[in-house]
């Protein structure tokens, strides 16, 4: 937050009585009618996102406090920029803080152009009171009740850490907001039969049914018709995967299927490997029917040791729009890491290892990359699964206009500096959704994941996958 002298204010007075002056001679300037107030729903939160910044009202440093100050932040969609109106009567509204249960307040009851305006108790005070009212384009202003001036970014700022004041509305773009409703994330859409599954991923048959293969001994598979009702369908190696013992401590347990049908044939990359080593490696299976046994062991594909600073699991097959064969993989240590493959064997091209997104040691895995319009998309589950319902994974996204990369979330920053934007996170009974998975489907594009349960046991969560009108994916 900046805590520097501020500048004087004697140019926004200048234009202030420019603009006064500008209307007395020209009174067609003001709008016909009287303003109107925008529809507030009392039950939803907002993100409050200034026009002149693009930046978000914000709780400064996550504070709790009474007296804590409020400024502008890169969107990040956090509790600390949640906002619930709450109804005062006549027109007016106080902002509630998701966070702090506190609510938006001119400090001191000031009525000076430029005061503080900080979070404070709610006391149902005038000056905790704003009037919504329309501008043009999807924006409001917020009119101090006590004051009747607007609550604005100071000075026009656009860093993050710009304070939060009120000021005599001017129409100004840094004192109008557009009010970004959030909506609950949904449930998973409704599935049948066996649903137990870990690190589900899914590719559709030339027959029109759907494969699933997920974590499990020897590879789990099932199989549906509707995308509904699911059935078990054997597993991948039934006389077991010895070849990759050396990496499993001699279980059959194997991780993180990633299955694709392409030319004819069906390609399954996944991990061998051991809680919390980076011992690691991942290996191919092809089919030509994707049925149990009917997997051939291609060998293996890359891998990791203890000497290494990144973590071969998690694999995931990516084909991009020059016919090129891309494996994303990786868990915690230094990130997500990218190479190239061969498309005529599904192994390594070269020795490059290309970065793609971390968080400087922190919790991020099960990258899953996919195309949508002009962008490549990569999916990660940030955070911890494994944990029945004190998991807390959650599914973040970035997207670049190369496969390879720079990937950055919606606010700019890059996935390799800890980026990335929420698409899906645990509400109520569902519990650390995660390990994702995307198929263009008929219907359009589905989003599948493993979810806890309040008993700890993961499920097949899916959903359709939207875009907004910036491109950004949400699940409904």
């Amino acid at each position: 937050m900046d805590t520097s002298v501020r500048s004087p204010a004697w140019p926004r007075r200048v234009l202030a009585l420019a603009v006064l002056a500008l209307l007395a001679i020209c009174p067609s300037l003001v709008a016909a009618g009287p303003a109107q107030a925008a529809t507030i729903d009392t039950s939803a939160s907002y993100v409050l996102v200034n026009r002149n910044s693009g930046k978000a009202l914000d709780v400064y440093n996550r504070a709790t406090n009474d007296g804590a100050p409020l400024v502008h932040w890169a969107r990040n969609d956090g509790a600390n920029q949640q906002w619930q109106f709450v109804d005062s009567g006549g027109g007016y509204y106080r902002l509630r803080s998701s966070l702090s249960g506190k609510v938006v307040d001119v400090s001191g009851r000031s009525t000076a152009d430029g005061a503080d305006v900080i979070q404070y108790t709610d006391k149902n005070a005038t000056n905790q009171q704003f009037q919504v009212v329309d501008t043009d384009s999807g924006y409001v202003k917020l009119i101090n009740r006590n004051s009747g001036k607007a609550l604005e970014v100071w000075e026009w700022s656009t860093a993050d850490g710009g304070r939060i004041s009120q000021y005599t509305d001017l129409g100004g773009a840094n004192q109008q907001w557009q009010l970004v409703r959030l909506t609950s994330y949904p449930g998973p859409g409704y599935v049948t039969g066996d649903v137990t599954v870990h690190d589900p991923e899914v590719t559709k048959k030339p027959d029109g049914t759907y494969l699933l293969a997920h974590t499990g001994d020897n590879i789990a598979l099932k199989t549906s018709s509707d995308r509904t009702a699911w059935r078990n369908a054997g597993v991948a190696f039934p006389g077991g995967a010895s070849w990759t013992h050396a990496y499993t401590n001699g279980s059959n347990t194997l991780w993180a299927p990633d299955i694709t049908y392409v030319n004819g044939r069906y390609y399954m990359y996944y991990a061998a490997s051991t809680f919390g080593s980076n011992h690691s490696g991942i290996f191919l299976a092809t089919s030509t029917t994707g049925a149990s046994g009917s997997w051939t062991n291609q060998g293996l594909v890359i891998e990791s040791t203890t000497s290494d600073n990144w973590n071969a699991i998690d694999p995931n097959l990516v084909i991009d729009d020059q016919g090129r064969w891309w494996l994303d993989f990786g868990s915690f240590w230094s990130g997500i890491k990218m190479v190239q493959l061969d498309p005529a064997t599904g192994k390594r091209l070269d020795g490059t290892i290309r970065s793609i997104s971390g968080r400087n040691g922190g919790a991020t895995e099960a990258p899953f990359i996919y195309r949508h319009g002009g962008y490549y998309y990569q999916f990660v589950s940030f955070d911890l699964c494994c944990k029945g319902a004190s998991s807390t994974y959650r599914i973040m996204v970035g997207r670049s206009t190369s496969v390879t990369g720079p990937y950055v979330d919606r606010n700019g920053t890059a996935m390799t500096s800890g980026g990335g934007t929420q698409v899906l996170a645990g509400h109520g009974s569902i519990h650390g959704p995660g390990h994702q998975a995307v198929l263009a489907d008929n219907d359009g594009d589905v989003l599948f994941y493993h979810w806890y349960a309040d008993d700890g046991s993961s499920r097949l969560g899916i959903n359709k996958l939207g875009w907004d009108g910036a491109g950004w994916p949400y699940v409904y």
